[in-house]
């Protein structure tokens, strides 16, 4: 597989809690992790970004390479935001994982049924954290082969 090629994906990371947008990028810039991250506060605006709608409407359509998914937002949710990610003919492959302090069965069984495709929860330790943030990247958007890339 090429490594380059993947250099210009990216990843959507979709979440309200500043410290954790600071954790996930801290990871990614130690990990020497070199693909762009666009951050969405909510679940309003991560729909309005994917679909370009809202404030971004008339954006490039370009897809990310996952969507790395916080569930309690403010405005809309996490669950909501894949709901319409799965329905949407375009993002219905879209990887999505869902990235979340939750450790709720509940919110594991019910993200997989609306298909997301992996569920992690936010280690407490900040190395462990840093350690399954590099994981995500390198598995998401090196080792994974999406529709289109073959």
């Amino acid at each position: 597989m090429d490594m380059d090629r993947n250099q210009d994906d990216y990843i959507l990371l979709v979440e309200d809690n500043q410290d954790d947008v600071d954790l996930t990028l801290r990871a990614i810039k130690q990990g020497n992790l070199t693909n762009r991250i666009v951050v969405t506060r909510d679940g309003r605006e991560a729909m309005d970004y994917l679909f370009a709608e809202g404030e971004y409407a008339g954006r490039v359509h370009e897809l990310p390479a996952v969507v790395l998914l916080d569930l309690n937002m403010p405005r809309i949710g996490g669950l909501e935001v894949l709901k319409r990610i799965r329905a949407e003919r375009r993002t219905s492959l879209l990887p999505v994982v869902v990235l979340t302090t939750s450790d709720e069965q509940c919110d594991v069984v019910r993200s997989y049924m609306l298909g997301a495709n992996g569920f992690v929860r936010k280690p407490v330790d900040l190395e462990q954290f840093f350690h399954a943030i590099k994981e995500l990247h390198l598995y998401w958007t090196v080792r994974n082969i999406r529709p289109g890339q073959v």
